[in-house]
This record gives C-alpha cells, structure tokens and sequence, in this order.
C-alpha cells in the first residue's frame, strides 16, 4: 500500500467572510462546501477545490475568529503548493500585485533533484502557499471564476512542505510505514506516493536554525493522503496500529471518513477516502452555496446558523448563514 496522493489540506484562518472572498475571487477556486467545524459546530469548516471537488484538489478552512497568529517553524506544514499551467507564473505575478497579494517574484527551486518554478504568496492570514508551474498537470481545474482565465487557472494541490528539525524520522516513517519514494535529497527532499497522477508529492525541509512552530492563524491544521475506499482505510489503520503508532478510530466526516495519526515531527496526518465525495447532500451545479450539516447536527441547525456569521461568495449569500 501507498498513499493514492495528497487528498486535501486543512488550514486555520480568522474572518471567514475574508476567506472565501481571497480563495474564490483571487486563487478563483471553487467553495465546494459550506459546512461547520463537527468538533466545534460554532465555527465554519469551509472547502475550496475544483468544480467538483476531487480528492487531491482540496484546500479547506477552519476559520476561527478570534485565533491568534501562528508562527512558521519546524514540525509544521510551512507551504501548500498548487500547480498552474506551464507559462502562468507571470501572469498569476501580475494578477496578485493588481490586488495588493504579499508574494515573491517568479523563482527557479530544486526539490529532490527536481527543477521547478514557482511563485511564493500568503493569503490574508499570512498562509504561505506557492503556485507550481507543472507541465505534466492536465487536470482542467476550476474555471468559474471570471478573474481568473481557463489557461492560468490552479489545477490542484501539487504538493505539500514539511519542515523539521530531523529529516531521518520522518523520512523513516514515509518510506517505511507510508511505502513512499524517495526521489532525492538536499536541502529539500522529495517523496512520491503512488501512481502517476499529480498532487502526489510530499517534501521535507530539514533544519536546525528555527524555531519550532505555533500552530495557529495561517498556519496549516493537518494533511489528508488519499484511500480509495474503506476497505483499504481499514488496511491502513491495521498497518500503522501494528507499527506502534496511536492512530484514531475511523470518523465520519460526512463526504469522506477519517484516520488521523502523528509523524515524528509533530505533523498531523489523515489518511482520507475518496468516497462518497461532496456531492452525497447538494446537486453539482450547486455545491457551496448552502450551509450543510451532517444528520447528527440537523436537530440545532438553529442554534448553530445563529452562531455564525453571514457568508458570501461574490454576491450571493449562502443560504442558511444569513
């Protein structure tokens, strides 16, 4: 068994409102879902993705109102990467300077032996997130969004950046327990999970000069690998239990279920199924744009939708936050 790629990753901002208008309007991903936080229903729990939101496209929120920043540093997700289409960078360079983006100039990066360029931006919570130009990447992403044309459009995670203050554990563990490939080293090292699809990349920064991360606004929640299906989630709960590791029950989190487990360093890990997908409760054309709550919450969707503040994507209120 090997990870199928990177299924989504969850971060932590601060105004809701501000979120969804930087993810849909700026990056011009879609809001594939509107739901609440389930450990926490008095927060939102926001995904962004493609049309459809396919596994390995999805970025997602919980935004926490009044959270304090974080702080980057080691055992902590530092950089979230989307591929764009070979050419964009420039673009995309002039788009965010057009509305006042924090991002660096287009630049050459090697990862595990391989070249790549890239355009480092953080959103409104100081999340840093880089842009990929990826040619292999033919995935059509999300093209709903005026802003942003179908050429330059994001085309889903790429990968993921762990820093640490040791390489070797993690390393240990990816290899050993999770059966990725080590593609090369350096300064940053390169691990590929299974198949050839894209979004299937995970890099390691190993170092000793900083400090260890606060896990808090802009700062990345966890990272989610893909499972096909429950039977092979069972496999992997099994495996990494066996292992030695303090892996969590399977839960349901209504459009995919969980395990979720710790790496070495710290980074929480989940590994997600693919299925049922965001689909099971709204029709396609009509995905983000109604507050959805699993069946154990719909006794104080009340309560709840009271406790929230209204929501927007563009114009359009999503029914049940106002």
């Amino acid at each position: 068994m090997s990870p199928h790629g990177l299924h989504h990753v969850t971060a932590i901002a601060s105004d809701p409102q501000r979120n969804v208008d930087f993810y849909t309007a700026v990056l011009g991903l879609r809001l594939v879902k509107t739901t609440v936080n389930f450990d926490d229903p008095g927060t939102y729990h926001l995904y962004y993705g493609d049309e459809a939101g396919r596994p390995s496209t999805i970025l997602t929120f919980f935004p926490w109102r009044d959270v304090e920043a974080g702080r980057q540093g080691t055992g902590l997700t530092t950089a979230t990467a989307f591929s764009v289409p070979p050419g964009s960078l420039g673009w995309w360079q002039q788009h965010l300077a057009a509305r006042g983006v924090d991002a660096d100039p287009p630049r050459d990066r090697t990862s595990g032996g391989h070249d790549e360029e890239v355009l480092t931006l953080r959103d409104p919570d100081g999340l840093v997130v880089d842009l990929v130009a990826s040619p292999g990447d033919t995935r059509s992403g999300w093209d709903g969004v005026a802003a942003v044309p179908a050429e330059h459009a994001v085309r889903g995670l790429h990968s993921v950046t762990l820093t640490e203050r040791l390489l070797d554990p993690t390393a240990e563990l990816l290899t050993g327990l999770l059966n990725m490939d080590a593609e090369g080293g350096g300064a940053r090292s390169r691990f590929g999970m299974g198949g050839d699809e894209p979004g299937a990349v995970l890099d390691v920064a190993a170092t000793t000069d900083a400090d260890r991360g606060l896990q808090a606004g802009g700062t990345v929640h966890h990272i989610a690998f893909r499972a096909p299906d429950r039977e092979t989630q069972e496999r992997w709960r099994r495996h990494l239990v066996d292992a030695g590791l303090k892996v969590t029950d399977i839960l349901d989190r209504q459009y995919f279920t969980s395990i979720y487990f710790r790496e070495p360093g710290g980074v929480l890990f989940e590994i997600a199924t693919d299925q049922p997908g965001f689909a099971i409760d709204e029709p396609l054309l009509e995905l983000g744009r109604h507050l959805r709550l699993p069946p154990w919450l719909e006794p104080d969707r009340e309560q709840i939708a009271r406790s929230l503040p209204p929501l927007r994507v563009g114009d359009q209120i999503v029914e049940g936050t106002q």
